[in-house]
């Protein structure tokens, strides 16, 4: 007979418990002696939940996972953080097996690879363990949900929306992108073309430009762009990559702040920019606010109050925008929400 989910996971840590109570009777036990596998989260009302990052050592992740640490703590449950050094699907998938071996209760990772982790995250969730994916999605039938940082939508608004307080809502402004390519930086750009056209008509897009993300190339778009259009008020750059490259060149430039820069950077490459006045705020998501609602997610899967299923709700405490209500979209993804805005006031709080 095919288990359920739920009975699977109660057969295999009745098979831990059982390991335990032999090994008590033989007179194995000891202070010194390693707790068996899947022991831990056993108690009703408890969870023992392991976070797998692409890497360890990544302060990306560290963020993440520490936040998601004192959520797992904060329920009651248990948390591990295991993980590879080097951000690879091979050592991805040993610990994967390993977590299952020990039957936590669930596996919640950021995926170095779209398939190759499958195979094994099938094997976990056949033995009852739960599989959420954060920050990097695997293939739908692999796992049961997707905390998706941001949608294309939202992303592409907040960059307008940044840019258009910064310039006073009129003017030139001009797009510096990675690849010609890049299919999520392409889409951002359309919904940014339509949102300008609907709610900011006196801004004038005059270029999108493409930096390929190399950080030379990006520095060099920039000072054409400039040398290009005199009157440009505004730089989005939806890249790391790029607006760090455009920040260092308007930071030594007669241009800094009289044209505003924006996009998606990070804390750790925007810190300087911020500090000397050449970029007033940047966005990019909370990883600390991602890590708390991927706790929250394998909890509700543990609980048995979600499967996963789109329309499927549930609650998380403790993100930063105060939201605590969240539903399941299509394919099992749930959006955390608008981009994070980083400027003067909280940069100093992140260190990735």
């Amino acid at each position: 007979m095919k288990l359920t989910s739920s009975r699977r996971r109660t057969t295999a840590k009745a098979a831990a418990l059982a390991l335990t109570i032999t090994m008590v009777a033989a007179g194995c036990s000891g202070a010194d002696e390693e707790e068996p596998a899947g022991a831990s989260g056993d108690e009703a009302g408890s969870y023992d939940i392991a976070f797998l990052p692409k890497n360890l050592g990544n302060p990306y992740f560290e963020a993440s996972d520490a936040a998601a640490q004192s959520a797992v703590e904060g329920f009651g449950g248990t948390f591990k953080e295991v993980g590879p050094t080097e951000a690879t699907a091979d050592g991805q998938v040993t610990y994967i097996n390993t977590l299952t071996q020990q039957a936590v209760d669930a596996i919640v990772l950021s995926a170095n690879d779209t398939n190759a982790l499958c195979d094994s995250l099938k094997e976990a969730r056949d033995a009852g363990v739960h599989v959420v994916t954060f920050d990097s999605d695997v293939e739908v039938s692999c796992r049961e949900m997707y905390i998706q940082a941001s949608s294309a939508e939202l992303i592409a608004q907040k960059e307008i929306d940044i840019i258009a307080e910064q310039i006073g809502g009129a003017g030139q402004i001009a797009i510096l992108s990675a690849t010609a390519n890049a299919t999520n930086q392409n889409s951002w750009i359309e919904v940014m073309k339509t949102y300008l056209a609907s709610d900011y008509p006196d801004i004038e897009l005059v270029e999108v430009v493409y930096g390929d993300d190399d950080d030379q190339t990006s520095y060099d778009k920039t000072e054409a762009l400039l040398s290009t259009y005199p009157d440009l008020k505004g730089i989005v750059s939806p890249t790391t990559v790029g607006i760090a490259a455009a920040a260092r060149y308007l930071s030594t430039s007669e241009f800094k702040g009289t044209v505003a820069l924006t996009g998606l950077g990070t804390p750790n490459d925007m810190r300087d920019y911020i500090a000397d006045g050449t970029v007033t705020s940047f966005a990019l998501w909370n990883p600390e606010d991602l890590g708390i609602l991927a706790a929250f997610a394998a909890k509700a899967l543990v609980d048995g109050d979600i499967t996963g299923a789109e329309g499927d709700t549930f609650t998380a405490e403790g993100l930063s925008s105060g939201v605590t209500d969240f539903t399941v979209g299509a394919d099992g993804v749930v959006v955390l929400g608008d981009p994070f805005v980083f400027d003067e006031s909280n940069i100093a709080d992140f260190n990735y």
